[in-house]
């Protein structure tokens, strides 16, 4: 079935629930780089396209500055305590890019979106899970951390590069949570 010319929304994951599936996965070795980019999906909040392109070069770093593929944009974001936990499940002198199967090519969107929809089946069961969902649920997180104010919303705009607030409360499904508020409070 085709989806072109449709809009799909993605759903968020539980913040939790993500950071600990994540580092389940970072036990085994079999599926430690599954979980490594949960880690880095949940903690920087990057697309999909921006994650498969990360080397291991540019994750030694603090501060990471990439082009966005969508947009053509500058980029920067920081390792945080959380992804740099993560890295150091793997060997320190790796290189290329980090993301890749044991064929030694870069996963592509699909093989993602099919592997969290396995780690998460128990919310694809009722939610719609793809690689999106990562970045949704770093957005609601940030969210949820800054008391749910207006100033966090201007915050994840920018990291988002949307056009506006209004743009990035819709993403984060708050604008219909707070129309059917409204219908609750009757």
């Amino acid at each position: 079935m085709s989806l072109k010319g449709t809009s799909t929304t993605t759903d968020y994951i539980d913040f939790s629930k993500v950071a600990t599936t994540a580092q389940k996965l970072l036990k085994d070795d079999k599926t430690k780089l599954l979980g490594l980019y949960i880690i880095v999906g949940a903690n920087t909040g990057l697309r999909v396209s921006d994650i498969l392109n990360l080397t291991w070069q540019q994750m030694r770093e603090d501060l990471v500055t990439i082009n966005e593929k969508k947009t053509g944009k500058k980029k920067t974001f920081k390792i945080n305590s959380v992804v740099r936990g993560a890295l150091d499940n793997f060997n320190n002198d790796l290189a290329g890019y980090i993301f890749v199967s044991q064929k030694r090519t870069v996963y592509r969107r699909q093989t993602i979106n099919r592997l969290l929809k396995e780690v998460f089946a128990k919310e694809a069961k009722k939610n719609n899970i793809s690689s999106h969902s990562l970045r949704k649920s770093f957005g609601r997180r940030v969210f949820e951390n800054n008391n749910e104010s207006e100033k966090s919303l201007t915050y994840l705009s920018e990291l988002f590069n949307h056009s506006s607030v209004a743009t990035t409360r819709k993403y984060l499904g708050l604008r219909q949570e707070e129309l059917n508020d409204i219908y609750d409070n009757l």
